[in-house]
């Protein structure tokens, strides 16, 4: 069952990698807010029938019965999702002007920054490992960025600014939606998502491309990169091990780089490179702890950044 779980979530990080390829496509069409809106929303849609089905309850004497959720959890659903909904439009932004690998490395800085905002905003006790991850990967953001040199694309700034946005995420789901039902909470922030991104793009781009790599796209990221892996990795941490979890997921980046590679002929300097391995690592450090002191790793990666 191990190695099932394990494989499983090979494939998760394989489809969130290459994901960031779909969005770079759409990116270099122009299309932001509504490839966005379109993708959330579909991505609803898929998720829906397993909500209704963990809502219908079995009582004592077999009838069923349609389960009530709290007032509290539409609140913190609009919360969600309006920080999703700044996540993803920061990032299909950003990956307008910048490569499908690099979108992929500085996103993962994300899984860096929680400690950092949780000690800022939270004063929770950040450990001397995660000061050296964050410094890691700052340096080695810098090095994928600028090639080395005192310049920062546009494009990879608005990276890091959804970066930080998937950090707020992480930790509203984290610290709030971990106290509901999480595939209902889920459709819920996909819908508010989807829908923030749509009323945007109406004003905005008004209108979207029509053509097949743009509906592949969407298609590709909302059943297979949101719908799928939200669903086989809710499975797949029941039965892994958290130290292959963390190790697992965060090779999403690398197959990033990968993908980019392979499909869109995106290369890297070798300073590029080296920036990516040192966040690479940093990501690893900064899960070190969660192995070694408290034997789990945080279960509320589920649809960040896809």
């Amino acid at each position: 069952m191990r190695l099932k779980a394990d494989l499983t979530l090979l494939l998760v990080s394989i489809i969130w990698g290459s994901a960031f390829v779909a969005q770079r496509v759409a990116g270099q069409m122009g299309s932001v807010y509504l490839f966005n809106g379109a993708r959330y929303l579909l991505a609803a849609v898929v998720v829906l029938p397993f909500a209704l089905r963990v809502g219908r309850a079995s009582g004592p004497t077999g009838e069923v019965s349609n389960l009530t959720y709290p007032q509290e959890q539409y609140k913190w659903m609009f919360v969600a999702g309006f920080v999703l909904f700044l996540g993803s439009a920061f990032q299909q932004l950003g990956v307008v002007y910048t490569t499908a690998g690099n979108a992929g490395f500085i996103t993962s800085l994300y899984v860096v920054l929680v400690p950092v905002v949780l000690f800022i905003a939270w004063r929770e006790k950040s450990r001397w490992i995660s000061v050296i991850a964050v410094m890691l990967a700052g340096v080695g953001a810098f090095f994928l960025s600028t090639g080395g040199r005192f310049e920062v694309r546009a494009g990879d700034a608005l990276e890091l600014v959804g970066a930080l946005f998937w950090t707020l995420h992480v930790i509203v789901l984290g610290k709030y939606a971990s106290k509901f039902e999480s595939i209902s909470f889920s459709v819920g922030q996909l819908i508010i998502c989807g829908l923030l991104n749509l009323g945007i793009g109406i004003f905005v781009e008004k209108s979207m491309p029509i053509n097949l790599p743009l509906f592949s796209a969407i298609a590709y990221t909302a059943f297979f990169s949101l719908g799928l892996c939200y669903t086989l990795q809710i499975w797949a941490q029941r039965h892994a091990p958290p130290a292959d979890a963390a190790l697992i997921l965060s090779l999403e980046s690398v197959f990033a780089v990968l993908s980019g590679w392979l499909l869109l002929n995106e290369k890297l300097a070798g300073i590029q490179i080296f920036g990516c391995a040192l966040i690479f690592v940093a990501v690893l450090l900064s899960q070190f702890k969660e192995w070694n002191l408290r034997g789990k790793i945080d279960s509320t990666h589920l649809v960040e950044g896809r």
